[in-house]
């Protein structure tokens, strides 16, 4: 017996080693693509690509505050200067005319080939008396250095006309030379990460860059002491969520831990017992986290988060074991009477859970997985490891005042039925009246953001003049010359449903498609005819002929200069925008246009149809977002079902009694009944979260029922059974009720959910659930 015990301890020893192999080499991420669908539709599968790598993904917004305007302009210059070269960034934009360098290179050499304006009549002696009078107007303007800088060069006035066309986008308004919100009182900086957005360590590592160059630039200046910076965007996002559920789980765990193993302390008055109790939780949550880097690759920050709920439930299996051994009795001899029953707990539980593990959604499925692992892992180290481990005729002296209570209490229980059927009665009703505002499909719904944080993002937003981009044109093809081309298309349908009204406006990519920069050189004409033109439209203008001697050779040099292709973009902010616009992904290529004050969405649509025959979708990002989390929930809940159907037929195999299985699974469906209600009664529109903690109510409860239903062959074994069962939902309370004081939305929704339905759980069942007791 001592050889077989031992090799059980050592195979436990191995597999928690091999636990710790496989979580110190498993990934660990925090981003919202982990809760987006495997198996997306077309539509939706842009969203997620952005969500994860877009360029989006990649930008920051960051705020400086909270000193007077020039300080806050200097300290702006300060950190872009230093940010410029950081190996973390791609690029910083804070308005700065440094910034902007490389663009205005770009434009000035490639003029000819990106502006729309470009026709024929462009270049008569019309339409350059036009733009030169255009200049003329410019010269007492902000815009007047500009103008006489490229005049000489560029008569017909095609960069002016290409830095009007980006001046007329939404951007933040300017002083003392840099970007700051409307009201003043923040300096406005934006930055692209060179890490990915779903790379979380190099988000992290951008977001310190720009600390460190605020502290720096704050530091140099004696007047900037108040002044403080907030950030903002994806990246940012995830680096504070992954920081805050880990601070989480961290501070969560010890807590719950002190806190159970204060409980256990009291109960068995023993330090042996109090580690041997705390095993089988240690071991299912590092057989969960492994199972999970396993399974996925990689394993998400709420999933870790998740863990502390083991703390409550895992331990619940070391005391049904410790507080059911008779005095003298043999731990396997204990374990051997109540090992049906708990068994039978656990593979309802596993039933539950296996409606997340087969979920389409990489977030729920992870949660499935870690769940379903740590809890035979747990039950496991119960059933063959503690055993030989207790200490010799352990066993728990139970207080005669406290037991005697408890019994009564106990015994009493039945007559409060029609009580808790009234009440159960009255929650369902409640239900049936709110139905149609029970859930919440909302994208923040299911954001471990906090809301402090989606207020920043929102604000810094608004003052960065970004637009609430809702609505997208999104067009596809097998390459980049044919959607580039459909793009044209659809524009000039665009800009007449503009001057109707529909919208306000929409942006294109600034790369022309080839076809395009082609027609756009065939316009212009040779050089001959270009300074004949000229001259003709300089009459009586005050302007020297002499003056645009470079014209002709310029427009000589554009007739014969390469065309453009997505590299001469790249480095420059100009780029970043297009890469926005203009996604590969998969070997096929897709063009999203943003829509700006739309008016009438299906107008919109039927309009484009109608004027153009490209083929494409009109991407409604709130619609979709929450079709996509309908579908989620949906599914969830469909499993959900599924697995509560499978728990009953494992209740009838096993149970053999149909009024058993029913008796067993009242108490658990009052709970479900009674805690949702409580939630939407208090003011809670129900996440997909309340949901998976609706299921740990069942998993939970599951367990309460049974042992009611348990047959005892003594009093004295059932005092010990329902002891075992009270003491167990404390520790459960304790773990969920810590997860509900989480600053994650995620975590609270699921700690306050269970915490509720596992006390429910335990009264429901003593009130009706009848003893089979000899």
């Amino acid at each position: 017996m001592k050889v077989r015990s031992h090799h059980a301890v050592i195979v436990w020893l191995l597999f928690v080693a091999a636990c710790v192999l496989v979580i110190s080499h498993s990934r660990f991420t925090a981003d919202m693509s982990a809760f987006m669908p495997r198996n997306p539709t077309p539509t939706q599968k842009i969203m997620v690509d952005q969500l994860r790598d877009g360029v989006v993904s990649r930008l920051i917004l960051v705020g400086v505050e909270g000193a007077p305007a020039p300080v806050l302009a200097q300290i702006s210059k300060d950190m872009a200067a230093t940010l410029r070269g950081s190996p973390e960034l791609v690029a910083i934009n804070n308005g700065e005319q440094a910034g902007m360098e490389k663009d205005f290179d770009l434009l000035w050499r490639n003029r000819y080939l990106l502006s729309d304006a470009v026709t024929p009549q462009r270049f008569t002696p019309a339409g350059l008396k036009e733009s030169l009078s255009g200049y003329l107007d410019l010269l007492g303007t902000p815009m007047g250095s500009m103008a006489q800088r490229a005049l000489a060069k560029d008569p017909s006035g095609e960069v002016i006309h290409l830095l009007e066309q980006l001046q007329g986008e939404a951007h933040p308004a300017m002083q003392d030379g840099v970007w700051f919100s409307r009201d003043g009182a923040r300096a406005m900086l934006l930055a692209n990460t060179a890490g990915a957005g779903n790379d979380i360590d190099a988000q992290e590592r951008a977001v310190l860059a720009i600390q460190g160059a605020f502290e720096d630039a704050r530091k140099a200046l004696p007047a900037a002491a108040s002044a403080q910076v907030n950030m903002t965007g994806p990246g940012v996002f995830s680096v504070q969520s992954r920081a805050s559920i880990r601070d989480d789980a961290w501070k969560l765990s010890l807590i719950a831990t002190a806190l159970v193993a204060s409980m256990l302390l009291l109960l068995y008055r023993s330090p042996r017992v109090l580690v041997l109790g705390l095993l089988p939780v240690a071991s299912g949550a590092l057989a969960g986290v492994a199972a999970v880097g396993l399974g996925f690759g990689s394993v998400h920050g709420l999933t870790l988060g998740f863990g502390v709920t083991l703390i409550g439930e895992g331990v619940d299996y070391g005391i049904y074991l410790f507080t059911q051994i008779e005095r003298g009795e043999n731990p396997d001899s204990t374990l051997h009477r109540i090992w049906p029953t708990l068994r039978l707990g656990v593979l309802t539980s596993i039933c539950g859970f296996s409606a997340m593990l087969f979920s389409g959604f990489t977030g729920l499925a992870q949660l499935g997985l870690f769940s379903i692992a740590g809890l035979i892992v747990a039950v496991a180290t119960t059933r063959w490891v503690l055993p030989h481990l207790l200490p010799q005729g352990f066993s728990v002296r139970a207080s005669t005042r406290f037991s005697s209570a408890l019994m009564t209490a106990v015994r009493q229980a039945p007559r409060a039925r029609m009580v808790l059927f009234a009440a159960v009665a009255i929650a369902v009703t409640f239900l049936v009246v709110k139905r149609d505002a029970l859930w919440n499909d909302s994208l923040a719904s299911m954001s471990p953001v906090k809301k402090e944080s989606l207020a920043l993002d929102e604000r810094l937003r608004r003052d960065m003049g970004a637009p609430d981009v809702r609505y997208m044109l999104v067009l596809s093809g097998s390459d980049q010359e044919s959607v580039l081309q459909q793009g044209e298309a659809v524009a000039d349908a665009m800009r007449k449903l503009v001057a109707q009204g529909l919208l306000e406006g929409f942006d294109m990519p600034l790369l022309p498609s080839r076809a395009l920069q082609q027609a756009r050189q065939a316009a212009l004409p040779d050089a001959e005819t270009a300074s004949s033109n000229l001259n003709k439209a300089l009459r009586d203008l005050p302007f020297r002929s002499s003056t645009f001697a470079p014209f002709a050779q310029e427009i000589a040099a554009a007739k014969q200069q390469p065309l453009l292709d997505r590299a001469a973009f790249q480095g420059s902010n100009l780029g970043l925008k297009l890469d926005t616009f203009l996604v590969q992904r998969d070997g096929k290529w897709s063009l999203m246009l943003p829509l700006r004050g739309v008016k009438n969405a299906q107008a919109i649509e039927q309009g484009v149809r109608q004027l153009s025959d490209t083929a494409f979708v009109l991407l409604d990002m709130k619609t979709e977002s929450e079709q996509m989390f309908r579908d989620y929930r949906h599914e969830a809940a469909k499993n959900a079902l599924l697995g509560a159907l499978a728990i009953v037929a494992l209740l009838l195999v096993s149970l053999r009694s149909v009024r058993r299985v029913v008796e067993v699974s009242l108490p658990l469906a009052a709970a479900v009944v009674s805690v949702t209600a409580a939630l939407v009664y208090s003011g809670h529109t129900l996440s997909i979260f309340h949901l998976i903690g609706l299921l740990l109510v069942v998993a939970v409860g599951s367990n309460y029922a049974l042992f009611f239903d348990q047959r005892c062959i003594s009093a004295q074994d059932r005092e010990r059974t329902v002891t075992s069962l009270l003491f167990a939902n404390a520790s459960t309370v304790l773990g969920f009720g810590l997860l509900s004081l989480s600053q994650s939305p995620v975590l609270n929704a699921i700690g306050s959910t269970v915490a509720a339905g596992a006390v429910l759980s335990l009264v429901f069942s003593a009130i009706l659930i009848v003893g089979r007791d000899a």
